[in-house]
């Protein structure tokens, strides 16, 4: 009740109530030491958040622009080499049926560039022949087969090897393959050997070795014993020599494998996947000198140096079938190497399952 006199009212203190109190929270009050606005029309400058927002979806959507790009590239790329490669007949109905995969790779010096095309030239000779072989199981293997192996050729009797190319071209070279080995050749790969050349120069060189000095005119291979980073030039010198090796023809097949296997090597470096220019330069140079069946494109090829890195492996066989005589003269070819009448079938049986192995090679 009012206080007579004039006196004040007088004032009642309510009590405070703790900072975490639910009433002080619903009220909007912020508690002591707080820096967060209170709730309420204060609060609704707070919109300025969201720019983080934004700059996320930006983020997010170059990197899926980037993903695309990556995902289309090697596509692309695909389609592209797809189209660049050269096809020939060479593959004829076979009588055989081989399980796994088998390709008949062969090297020719038909143009000077290593150019090749699709029409045949008469009176050409394969100077390499390699049989690369991924059996259901076991090992892959990579088999030289010397050209001047005496074989029978369907047709024309018995000859040196490469001379069926020369009789028959791909076709005729194919037949007689699978009948001196027994085996269904699945994919047929020619590549014109000054081609390799291109593609060593292209990759900058690679490394070769031979443990003893060569000054070949034939050839015109210049060595010193040892290893070296060679050109192009020096790599298709270091294949053809023939004359001045030991080994002679086998010695020959061994160092075109060892080309081979530089140069797959070099063009499978990891860091071209960065380097799209390099890929389209590497991949002109090495089409150009291909010619393969016309039921073989670029995942077969891609496959096919797969299988050729598996037998190059620790696991994988490569060499020489087995040789009775590297100067074998039958009268009317001239000097042919001979395969061991006694051993070839049972290694070529071997080469298809999978069981060959190093001690069946030839020594």
């Amino acid at each position: 009740m009012p206080v007579q006199g004039g006196e004040s009212t007088p004032q009642v203190r309510r009590p405070q109530r703790p900072a975490g109190d639910p009433a002080r929270r619903a009220s909007g009050a912020r508690p002591p030491g707080s820096t967060r606005p209170p709730d309420g029309p204060a609060s609704q400058t707070e919109p300025k958040a969201r720019k983080p927002r934004r700059r996320g979806r930006r983020i997010v959507a170059v990197l899926a622009v980037l993903l695309i790009l990556v995902l289309a590239w090697p596509v692309g790329m695909l389609v592209w080499a797809n189209g660049k490669i050269q096809h020939t007949d060479a593959l004829a109905a076979s009588t055989l049926s081989t399980p796994g995969t088998t390709y008949l790779l062969a090297g020719s010096d038909s143009r000077a560039d290593g150019q090749l095309s699709g029409d045949t030239t008469e009176g050409q000779r394969t100077d390499t022949m390699i049989l690369i072989t991924v059996p259901p199981s076991g090992a892959t293997s990579m088999i030289s087969l010397p050209r001047d192996t005496y074989v029978d050729i369907p047709g024309y009797g018995a000859n040196k090897l490469n001379a069926a190319y020369a009789f028959g071209g791909p076709e005729l070279l194919v037949s007689t393959v699978e009948g001196l080995t027994g085996i269904e050749v699945d994919h047929y790969v020619e590549i014109g050997m000054g081609g390799v050349a291109n593609v060593v120069d292209a990759v900058g060189g690679v490394e070769l070795c031979l443990d003893y000095d060569v000054s070949d005119a034939d050839s015109g291979l210049e060595w010193t014993a040892g290893c070296h980073v060679v050109d192009g030039e020096t790599a298709l010198a270091f294949a053809r020599m023939r004359k001045a090796d030991p080994l002679g023809d086998i010695g020959r097949t061994q160092r075109q494998q060892q080309v081979i296997q530089a140069v797959t090597s070099a063009v499978a470096q990891p860091s071209l996947v960065f380097q799209p220019g390099e890929q389209v330069r590497l991949a002109d140079a090495g089409l150009a000198a291909l010619l393969v069946d016309e039921n073989t494109g670029i995942i077969d090829m891609a496959q096919m140096a797969l299988a050729f890195r598996a037998a190059t492996g620790p696991d994988g066989v490569r060499g020489a079938p087995p040789i009775s005589d590297l100067a074998y003269r039958p009268g009317g070819i001239g000097e042919t190497v001979l395969l061991d009448p006694d051993r070839v079938d049972a290694f070529f049986a071997a080469v298809a399952d999978g069981t060959v192995t190093t001690a069946d090679l030839n020594s």
